[in-house]
């Protein structure tokens, strides 16, 4: 590596421009999300706190550090720690950052160092792709010669890592966060660089806030109680009729919430309404379904057999060849209504993703319902866990929230056949509706997008 130029600025990351300082809740988060038994190291960790709480009184933070870092990783795979690193804490991390200290340290364009007392891998991803550093500097885990995390990591202190560094960048000066601290403000209409953190469109993990002690008790203490509640409620949805789960859904705590005219059921001699829904967890076409009182197919792709085995209403497996898929959802449609959702893959952010446009050639029955859902202890989506738990961690929420918006049916000279538009422009005014609607921006991301962020692939398993 060249030197990064005639000064660099050295910023710490926790305290500085993270404004929690706290490891304790990003560690949980590392031990939940690593491995199957991440509950268990969650567990552990909340069991070990008033230890860590001790140690860091006594000016032992150093050795809690290494408690910490032992509980959450000793036995995971190194992939897998990077890949919460990646998935996982990134959306935690930005909501603690600090943009005004940010912006003042880029200012003039130095090149920027994080340092952290923190393990490197967890902040690096971040650190980089979204604050624009140029360099994370911090302790490595050990790894043994299996790719396995043994919990330990380096006790080279940071300043030691420092003189390292400097000695790369070629013996330039390095200015510390603490001569920086008087900065003016920053012209930010001056910057070569975006003048805001990118944001994180994509994450994963399940838990919803960020899990401190109290937060974390609370959390263990109502898992077995919402597993409980999930398995009821799931119960009733398989053996209610769908015609009664608008009025059964509040008793058990649910609440969906209905806005717009819901068409009426398909004449016989007619084709049947292609609803075309923003898609936020896999539970969408069941609560379309629910709120229309019949049960719609539901078009689908990479989801389990078992989910589709369980599934409440009859699903249309596509295959992501266009001749085939387009064959199949003209059938479908043929026999009755149908559901489909032309993102591809859920996003838990206010942005809706590219529209697939499959959906405009096939029919001018066209008929957006903007689909959102509001939780707030664990999230119903995964990229990389496993997703037949999604509609159970879905109703292990205390008061699950589903909106559903008709929007009603697009008009024939908005259409593709009747109207004369191409497919594309169908699909992004159809894209552009739901995102007024729900108060969300239209982007170019897609499935595989989400699934090179989150998983390292391509999301076609």
């Amino acid at each position: 590596m060249g030197a990064l130029g005639d000064r660099t600025m050295v910023v710490e990351f926790e305290g500085t421009l993270l404004k929690a300082a706290d490891p304790f809740p990003y560690f949980m988060l590392l031990a939940i999300e690593s491995d199957s038994l991440g509950l268990v190291r969650f567990a552990l960790l909340l069991l070990v706190w008033p230890v860590l709480k001790l140690l860091d009184q006594m000016g032992r933070a150093g050795l809690g550090l290494r408690v910490m870092v032992y509980v959450a990783v000793a036995g995971v795979k190194e992939a897998e720690v990077e890949a919460v690193a990646r998935a996982v804490l990134p959306k935690f991390f930005m909501d603690e950052v600090d943009v005004a200290a940010w912006r003042a340290f880029r200012s003039d364009g130095r090149k920027l160092v994080v340092v952290t007392r923190w393990p490197r891998v967890m902040v690096e991803w971040f650190a980089k792709e979204h604050l624009y550093v140029d360099a994370v500097v911090g302790r490595e885990i050990e790894v043994n010669r299996f790719g396995f995390a043994s919990g330990l990591i380096e006790e080279e202190e940071a300043a030691e890592v420092l003189e390292k560094w400097a000695a790369v960048f070629g013996g330039k000066p390095v200015e510390s966060v603490r001569s920086c601290i008087s900065l003016p403000s920053p012209n930010l209409t001056d910057l070569g660089e975006p003048n805001r953190p990118r944001p994180v469109i994509f994450h994963d993990g399940r838990l919803v806030f960020r899990p401190t002690p109290l937060a974390s008790l609370l959390i263990l203490l109502w898992f077995p109680l919402g597993f409980a509640l999930a398995v009821l409620r799931i119960a009733f949805g398989l053996l209610v009729p769908f015609r009664w789960m608008r009025f059964v859904a509040p008793l058990l705590g649910s609440k969906l919430i209905v806005r717009g005219r819901p068409p009426p059921p398909p004449i016989a001699a007619t084709s049947g309404v292609l609803f075309v829904c923003t898609h936020r967890t896999l539970m969408d076409p069941v609560i379309l379904s629910a709120v229309l009182g019949r049960r719609v197919p539901a078009v689908t792709y990479s989801i389990s057999r078992l989910t589709e085995l369980l599934s409440p209403i009859p699903t249309v497996r596509l295959t992501r060849d266009r001749t085939v898929d387009g064959s199949r959802i003209s059938a479908a449609l043929a026999h009755g209504d149908l559901a489909v959702c032309p993102e591809g893959t859920t996003c838990r952010e206010p942005f809706l993703l590219r529209f697939s446009a499959l959906f405009a050639e096939l029919t001018d029955r066209i008929q957006p319902v903007a689909m959102n859902h509001r939780v707030g202890v664990f999230h119903a989506t995964t990229a990389r866990g496993w997703k037949a738990m999604d509609p159970v961690y879905f109703f292990m929420n205390p008061r699950p929230v589903y909106e559903v918006t008709f929007l009603g049916q697009l008009p024939a000279e908005a259409t593709c056949c009747a109207g004369g538009r191409s497919a594309c422009d169908v699909a992004n005014h159809v894209q552009r509706m739901l995102a007024a609607a729900l108060g969300f921006e239209c982007t170019n991301f897609t499935r595989r997008d989400k699934y090179h962020v989150l998983a390292g692939n391509d999301g076609d398993a």
